[in-house]
């Protein structure tokens, strides 16, 4: 659920990177961190479990314009990946206004790619949230890995995407598709938002 600042005349929207252990998640978080210069972001914040962590900071795009005169300020939350840390994956997605999901392209991680998305499902569901109207991309990671490792992207599309939702191929570790997936999320987002005050301005 997006947040108005009346003050500030910022509206902050709430995105989480959902996927299995290790798919890349914290990675993604890292390299948008380290690109966004210092005057538009806060700080880095880690709440760190015994072999898991849950990352958030926030940041102000300067290309992502503005609705109804608000300037958009974009929170960014990390999940941990592992079954057992399933209570604090469902607090994090609480109030989520978009969802990365970040998936695993090696071959032997199919499986935990097609479990953590049917958990993701589940826990929406039960918070009441309808998966189908929360704007929602998957991320490919791990394209840089060998061809002999991976899946091709069409394989991975007909295990995971079955809504045909947009999907971006990302190496997270050199930052390639970083960025392409958080204007993709963030644009559906905006879009969401903007149209009941568009709807308002008629």
């Amino acid at each position: 659920m997006s947040l108005v600042n009346y003050a500030t005349r910022e509206i902050t929207c709430k995105i989480v990177y959902y996927g299995p252990g290790r798919s890349g998640k914290t990675t993604n978080l890292h390299h948008i961190y380290e690109q966004v210069p210092e005057d538009r972001k806060g700080k880095m914040v880690s709440l760190a479990t015994q072999t898991d962590r849950t990352l958030f900071f926030d940041f102000l795009p300067l290309d992502l314009g503005m609705i109804s005169g608000f300037t958009t300020r974009l929170q960014l939350y990390t999940v941990p990946g592992q079954v057992y840390y399933q209570t604090t994956r469902k607090l994090v997605l609480q109030g989520a206004d978009g969802l990365v999901f970040v998936a695993d392209s090696q071959a032997r991680q199919l499986g935990e790619n097609i479990e953590s998305m049917q958990d993701l499902h589940a826990n929406l569901s039960e918070q009441g949230v309808d998966v189908r109207t929360l704007p929602l991309v998957i991320q490919y990671n791990k394209r840089d890995l060998p061809a002999d490792m991976t899946l091709r992207v069409p394989e991975l599309e007909d295990a995971l995407n079955f809504r045909g939702i947009p999907s971006y191929s990302a190496d997270a570790v050199h930052g390639a598709g970083v960025f392409e997936t958080l204007r993709g999320i963030s644009e559906i987002v905006l879009r969401k938002l903007s149209a009941p005050a568009m709807a308002g301005s008629k």
